[in-house]
């Protein structure tokens, strides 16, 4: 069904401009979403009929209304909603900076919920539509050295599971997707760090921050079957609430849930026993 209309937000680099891309050259409409619109131009050349280029600073809400706005006006709805638009941040959460972790907050989480709720009303509307929250292995799995990174997407994440259940009697599907290890920007300039060293973190945050920054670029991850992966899941009649991307984000998800496991069923006469009867 190639007449559903896109709008997809970080598309400057990444998985959001490999994803426009794809879901152009397939046919659909959509709009594309940047800070800076010249970032995308390129994009939208070939397609004058099915693209248009938004400027879209999710931390602005004026800016949010008026994207909302111009799309509607050109396509006359919004059927899949990729909220896509973030920055990363390394640093373990006693060495991270207050302004810049919560700016992170700003753009990964509070931007992502406030598109969302923007495109909201359109779907209760149309009684149909498709959200898909980018969110990050990071959003399942914590490691060091990205302590508020990972508490971003742990809000996305639980965001999207409550909203999932909250619109889908209204005929609204909502995915999370938690890649892990790509070639986009976000382990390079999309990524700030912080700038106090604290001698006793260098062998955890400090070392899985050289590790990430070391492979930026070379991760195993592609971009482009990224974009194939997800147009795959808005295609499909019953797409999954949380589609992994990568062998690496397979395999910590896996290796969560076995620790969960672990966890709980040691722990589960302990947990049973905090329940009293009342009187």
């Amino acid at each position: 069904m190639t007449n559903k209309v896109w709008l997809i937000t970080g598309c400057s680099t990444g998985f959001g401009r490999e994803l426009a891309k794809q879901v152009l050259k397939l046919g659909y409409k959509a709009g594309v979403a940047a800070r800076n619109i010249a970032d995308v131009e390129d994009i939208i050349k070939d397609y004058p009929e099915t693209a248009i280029a938004i400027t879209l600073d999710v931390t602005k809400d004026d800016q949010i209304k008026d994207a909302v706005k111009q799309i509607t006006e050109i396509f006359g709805r919004v059927d899949v909603l990729v909220n896509n638009a973030g920055i990363g941040y390394f640093g373990s959460a006693e060495e991270s900076d207050d302004a810049e972790t919560r700016r992170m907050f700003d753009i990964n989480f509070f931007g992502l919920a406030n598109v969302t709720r923007a495109i909201l009303p359109l779907m209760r509307k149309q009684r149909s539509g498709h959200i898909l929250n980018v969110a990050s292995i990071g959003g399942l799995v914590g490691y060091p050295a990205l302590s508020y990174y990972n508490a971003t997407k742990f809000a996305v994440d639980g965001f999207s599971e409550s909203l999932s259940k909250e619109v889908a009697p209204l005929g609204i599907k909502v995915t999370i997707i938690a890649p892990s290890g790509f070639r986009t920007d976000w382990a390079g300039r999309s990524a700030n760090e912080a700038k106090t060293e604290i001698e006793d973190y260098k062998t955890t945050a400090g070392q899985n921050q050289e590790t990430i920054r070391g492979y930026s670029g070379s991760q195993p991850g592609d971009p482009v079957k990224a974009a194939e992966a997800i147009i795959k899941a808005v295609e499909t009649e019953n797409p999954p609430l949380r589609l992994l991307l990568g062998a690496a984000a397979l395999q910590n998800a896996r290796l969560k849930l076995e620790n969960l496991k672990q966890d709980f069923d040691a722990w589960a006469e302990t947990s049973i026993g905090a329940d009293s009867p009342k009187v």
